[in-house]
């Protein structure tokens, strides 16, 4: 993990997504210019930015695991009282929140899990915007399978059966752009150029990888990406009497 994040702490962003991708899901997620929003799994923060444009007069907690994430971040939001940002677990966070976003992270507790966890911080008629990888087409190429290193990965259908299983309801789904992907990609592409001359066995393992993801997504964007998903609790009806 230390040649890890020598390639990725400093980074803007810890996965595919834009301010396109933020300010979409939270025009579907109805989010409030006041609302309390929850960034799990938030990297160096790459999405705060846009959260706050679509709640101004809100507040983000910015949750990650890594400390060197959460100075980053730090650094960055310094001066802007709306946004606290720390390290801990993203699935222990108290709410209520109005909005929980979590780019790409919700693949390390499962959909179904992720969304069950959650529903208790949820406000009442909060969301949760959510990406997920996802393959767009049956049967990938051997070279998308290789890269997810045997790890199940669903397509949409097998996504919305997650939510489903939660006891969610699905807003509405789109691919993460294009442009998200390159936004995370080129700084990681500038990093390893720059490592590279000096890179020591484990670092160069590290590097290897990294621009071996950058080309089988591009070379298969259209087999492999990340599914955004706008989600709500399903609403219960009481038995009539």
């Amino acid at each position: 993990m230390t040649a890890f994040f020598r390639l990725h702490d400093g980074l803007p962003r810890e996965g595919p997504g834009s301010a396109a991708d933020v300010l979409w899901a939270t025009s579907r997620a109805a989010t409030l210019a006041d609302a309390s929003i929850l960034d799990a799994g938030c990297g160096p923060g790459g999405d705060v930015a846009a959260l706050l444009q679509a709640a101004p007069d809100g507040h983000v907690l910015a949750l990650d695991s890594h400390p060197g994430f959460v100075a980053d971040l730090n650094n960055r939001f310094a001066n802007d009282p709306r946004v606290t940002a720390r390290c801990g677990d993203m699935m222990e966070a108290e709410g209520p929140f109005d909005l929980i976003w979590c780019a790409g992270a919700i693949y390390f507790v499962g959909v179904t899990q992720a969304l069950q966890g959650w529903r208790s911080a949820l406000s009442k008629g909060g969301a949760i915007a959510f990406s997920q990888a996802c393959l767009f087409k049956p049967d990938p190429p051997a070279e998308v399978d290789a890269l997810f290193e045997g790890l199940p990965v669903g397509d949409a259908d097998q996504i919305r059966a997650e939510i489903d299983a939660a006891g969610f309801e699905l807003i509405d789904s789109r691919p993460v752009s294009d442009d998200g992907w390159e936004a995370y990609y080129q700084p990681q592409e500038a990093r390893i150029a720059k490592l590279r001359p000096t890179a020591d066995p484990a670092l160069t393992k590290v590097l290897d990888a990294a621009e071996v993801e950058m080309s089988v997504w591009r070379a298969h964007r259209d087999h492999l990406g990340y599914l955004l998903c706008v989600v709500k609790p399903k609403q219960t009806v009481p038995n009539c009497v």
